[in-house]
């Protein structure tokens, strides 16, 4: 055969491959999109089942929408149109469109994202752009006036993309994702609806949103009538609700008096030290200490003096607003519940985050998780070294309380034994025991310290048997400031627990990677004294516009960490919480249980799937987290067989067609072997 006829040959036979490999793509690629879009359709359709839902697939059984949906076809064409699923709870009906590929979960219109292209193109091929589309033509042909429609994407849970969106004669509403359909059943759909339709508040979010106005309301009055700094603020106020917490002070005793003897700083400092006399505050150096810090209302001559624009002496302004907007103005809660909340933001207001004080909060939803993950009892003793204003004590001291039940000698010995805390701050080892105060226990054995000078063994003897910290963050930065790294706190914590006790602490995510010699040597040093129970990474939002990632670490004192020990890791950044405007993080419907499914699976042993949970030995070279031992524990699918299949088809046809076929033969001794 002459040399033109076999390259003749050779390029037919190419041909012919690239046909026949092209025809094997569209055939895979064809099937793959209907696989995992059914896969996708399945997905969809547990949730419903799971959320209690009952949904028609491929129309409805509503002969009004049945009508509607025949000349509702995606491509404008007049014909029959088959949305997804379609649903009807109570007065609103569901609308479901699915795509397997995440990519095609929406196009919009402009970078705002809040109008979605309605031409054929992007009905047919996007799923909210689908979904709207049947929910449109339901509208339009039916009595029915309040629909969610549905986009969701992806192929399994972990990446399943939810959207809803709200749709009426008066146009349509895209709403925030949702992780699955919970909020939608016949229990639920009303308050979903009010809240994040209407924009209505439930009661707990209206009661927050007051109290924060009120917080920031006293805040700017402070400055502007008192002229008072951050840091003095909540002095001030600490001084004053204490000084109403004596029942034979009044604010009518605030005369402004020209007396320089009994000015209304005066007043209210006397009021006060009764108090503390009075609930019992001890020893007399920490009694001393608070009263030291409380001074501030009767060395400042302007606070008693009438305002002009007041007509009244600033302090009586503030003592009357205190009074009026907090102590007798109860919503929804108790008075202890209500006044320690307003507290709680009073001290940490500037932004929700706690930096007016220079210091981070913990808030309290966590200070309480932390006490129930430890299985906190009234026989315990509590310990925390970086008390700030003393919200680890509260949480420990009202779940101790609870389990007394009402027998009045144990708790009396809760608040008289079992609570300890040690605060560097002047300031807020003042506010701290204020805010003790205000609880109700004024004996708590808080002393105003240096943490890292205590001596372990002499701490050790006091018997701690649970430890709790939020430690100052990002203090340790050079070499001159590695003493006060969150891990050093962290070791000398564990140190000065006694054998066996339990230590919760939170810190940001970064001090579990530990990268540095100093952190290893740390964490070297940690797993041969004490034993890692394991690591929960919380919320990103947890410190609300804070910029911390945190994370919950779990320790047994002084048990070395066993080789064989599996510490538990927990991805628990979905906690039920969201981020709502102007109020910060606030509690879903989802909360509690997203809460008990951690509690039963840290205390009740309960197993679950690894992107929730991963059980693992540790080492010091380890990343304590979650992220770094888990695993994908899925067995492929056909569908992942045949994606993969494909893929590898088009880089072989890819490297064929620009001349790098030889990457897939093998040559020896000048011989080709197919492979």
């Amino acid at each position: 055969m002459s040399e033109k006829c076999k390259n003749y040959t050779k390029s037919a036979k190419n041909v012919l491959k690239v046909q026949r490999f092209l025809y094997i793509c569209r055939a895979l690629n064809k099937y793959e999109t209907m696989a995992n879009e059914r896969q996708t359709d399945l997905l969809v359709a547990s949730l419903l089942n799971s959320a209690g839902i009952d949904a028609t697939p491929n129309g409805s059984n509503i002969l009004e929408i049945q009508t509607a949906l025949k000349t509702a076809s995606k491509r404008g064409t007049g014909h029959k149109g088959f949305p997804e699923y379609v649903a009807q709870v109570g007065d609103f009906i569901m609308v479901f469109e699915d795509k397997a590929d995440r990519s095609k979960q929406a196009v919009y219109l402009n970078d705002k994202k809040d109008t979605l292209l309605m031409d054929n193109t992007s009905i047919i091929n996007y799923a909210e752009n689908g979904a709207l589309h049947y929910a449109l033509q339901i509208i339009e042909k039916t009595n029915f006036k309040r629909i969610f429609a549905f986009g969701c994407s992806g192929t399994t849970l972990d990446d399943l993309d939810i959207r809803p969106i709200f749709v009426s004669p008066n146009g349509y509403t895209i709403l925030p994702k949702v992780k699955n359909f919970t909020s939608f059943n016949v229990s639920q759909i009303d308050a979903y609806y009010n809240t994040k339709v209407l924009g209505n508040k439930t009661p707990e979010q209206a009661e927050l949103e007051t109290i924060l106005k009120r917080a920031a309301k006293l805040h700017e009055d402070l400055r502007n009538y008192g002229q008072l700094g951050d840091t003095e603020k909540p002095l001030v106020v600490s001084a004053i609700l204490l000084a109403l917490q004596e029942q034979d002070f009044d604010t009518e005793q605030l005369t402004a008096s020209q007396d320089k003897n009994q000015t209304d700083g005066d007043k209210i400092f006397d009021a006060l030290s009764l108090h503390m006399d009075r609930v019992h505050v001890q020893p007399q150096v920490k009694k001393d200490k608070v009263l030291d810090q409380f001074r501030l209302i009767k060395n400042r001559p302007h606070l008693s003096e009438i305002h002009n624009v007041l007509g009244k002496s600033p302090l009586r302004y503030f003592a009357e607003y205190l009074y009026s907007n907090i102590l007798t103005a109860i919503c929804n809660n108790s008075p202890e519940d209500v006044l320690g909340r307003f507290y709680s933001e009073f001290i940490s207001y500037s932004g929700g985050d706690g930096q007016t004080l220079g210091v981070v909060l913990t808030p309290k939803h966590i200070t309480e998780l932390m006490v129930d993950l430890l299985n906190v009892k009234p026989s315990d003793k509590i310990f925390d070294p970086c008390c700030g204003t003393g919200g680890f004590l509260i949480a420990a001291m009202n779940k101790m309380l609870a389990a007394c039940h009402h027998n009045t000698d144990d708790e009396d010995n809760v608040k008289r034994e079992k609570l300890y805390g040690i605060e560097l701050r002047d300031d807020m080892f003042s506010i701290a025991t204020t805010n003790m105060i205000l609880r109700g226990d004024g004996k708590s054995n808080l002393i105003c310290a240096d943490f890292l000078k205590q001596v372990p063994s002499e701490q050790r003897q006091k018997h701690f048997t649970v430890g709790l910290m939020n430690p100052p963050y990002s203090q340790g930065k050079n070499k001159e400031t590695a003493h006060l790294t969150e891990l050093k706190f962290i070791r000398h914590l564990l140190d000065c627990l006694d054998n066996g006790a339990r230590c919760a602490v939170i810190v940001p995510q970064s001090t579990m990677v530990g990268k540095s010699k100093e952190d290893a040597a740390d964490k070297r040093y940690i797993l041969n004294h004490h034993t890692l129970e394991g690591v929960i990474t919380l919320n990103t939002q947890t410190f609300y516009n804070v910029g911390t990632n945190p994370v919950i670490a779990v320790f047994t004192a002084h048990h070395p960490q066993p080789e064989n020990k599996y510490a538990k890791f927990v991805d628990f950044k979905n906690d039920g919480y969201e981020v709502a405007p102007h109020i910060g993080l606030i509690p879903t419907k989802n909360v509690p249980k997203r809460r008990k499914l951690l509690l039963d699976c840290w205390l009740g042993g309960k197993i679950t799937t690894n992107d929730f949970m991963v059980t693992s030995t540790v080492t010091a070279e380890d990343e304590w987290l979650h992220s770094f031992y888990y695993f994908n524990e899925d067995i492929p699918t056909d569908a992942d067989f045949e994606k993969t299949m494909a893929d590898y088809l088009t880089f072989e046809f890819n490297m064929i067609a620009h001349g790098r076929g030889y990457l897939f033969e093998n040559i020896n001794d000048g011989k080709e072997v197919t492979l």
